[in-house]
């Protein structure tokens, strides 16, 4: 009887085992097709820039690394790169199965974009400090440029719409009305979710 039970109990071991061994199998596998693109900046401007890859943010490029890098399927995906006051880049790259491949980026400032005479401040006090900010439909970078000691946002007096976003968190989006020279501090902490997806995160210009 001892020995029949020892050998139920075996058997389950070894279709346990089996079953965690099968669930493994498609994880590596997937990473093996999955291509990497890194993205190089050469300059604080595309390091802190913005990258949506197929319409979608991902991040600002200094990020994507490490337990963060980008990983795409096999084909053809439309990368652009923006930044306040610089340029969008573009580019489409083509995705081989576990390749490797790097993108560099370099931004050309915008001539049309000009700083108002008369600004108000806004600081953000936001966690995660990654996060996109975008006002009036405008990607302005990561939160973490816009915080702490001599880092701000400046811009025009009047009402602004004022976006926060990071893929795996809810949205914050508020309307602020700020008045010349005042100092505006915006403070939230971002709640873990899914984001939205029924809008874009930036309206095409």
């Amino acid at each position: 009887m001892y020995g029949a039970k020892r050998f139920r109990i075996l058997s389950s071991l070894r279709v346990f085992i089996c079953s965690l061994l099968v669930l493994a199998a498609p994880s590596k596998a997937q990473n093996k097709v999955m291509g990497e693109i890194e993205f190089v900046g050469a300059t604080q401007v595309e390091k802190h820039s913005g990258i949506w890859v197929d319409g979608q943010y991902v991040g600002y490029l200094d990020e994507l690394k490490g337990d963060r890098k980008v990983l795409l399927l096999p084909g053809e995906h439309e990368i652009v790169v923006r930044e306040s006051g610089y340029k969008d880049f573009t580019q489409k790259v083509l995705v081989e199965p576990g390749q490797k491949q790097a993108i560099s980026i370099k931004l050309e400032k915008d001539p049309r974009v000009r700083l108002p005479a008369v600004t108000a401040e806004v600081k953000l006090d936001v966690t995660p400090s990654r996060a996109a900010v975008f006002m009036d439909g405008g990607f302005l970078g990561p939160v973490h440029d816009f915080g702490g000691t001599g880092r701000s946002l400046l811009v025009s007096p009047g009402k602004h719409r004022m976006k926060i976003a990071l893929p795996g968190y809810q949205t914050f989006e508020t309307e602020i009305n700020l008045v010349a020279n005042q100092k505006f501090t915006v403070k939230t902490d971002l709640i873990k979710g899914s984001i939205t997806q029924a809008e874009p995160l930036i309206k095409e210009q």
